[in-house]
């Protein structure tokens, strides 16, 4: 069952005493304008989708860059951000604070729009 990307269960703009992320947490640098972190696990079909679709807009808004995290391997990080589920897709500022987060496949159309929360 997809999930519409419009976070309206999990993905209230999140307040500016909210967790942060940087490099060290994610493994990567944050993009200039915005990053979009995606929480996969290796047998997940929709993360497959996910990472193709989070990869296209990231290579069309420039400025923001794409970061894939195995579930599997980063417990901790999972747990300390609530993830329940592959994929879940956490939408970054340039602050590395979380505007937006959604779980299950996204559409292209509501990545862009949820970019347009962080930027």
């Amino acid at each position: 069952m997809n999930r519409r990307y419009d976070g309206s269960r999990r993905g209230s703009a999140v307040r500016e005493d909210g967790p942060r992320l940087g490099a060290a947490q994610l493994g990567a640098e944050l993009g200039e304008r915005a990053t979009l972190v995606q929480f996969s696990s290796a047998f997940c079909q929709p993360c497959r989708a996910t990472r193709r679709t989070l990869a296209d807009v990231a290579a069309m808004v420039e400025g923001v860059a794409h970061v894939e995290i195995d579930a599997e391997e980063h417990l901790a990080l999972v747990r300390a951000l609530d993830i329940r589920a592959t994929p879940t897709v956490l939408v970054l500022d340039r602050a590395g604070r979380i505007v937006r987060r959604a779980a299950g496949q996204p559409r292209r159309a509501d990545v862009i729009a949820a970019l347009g929360e962080a930027v």
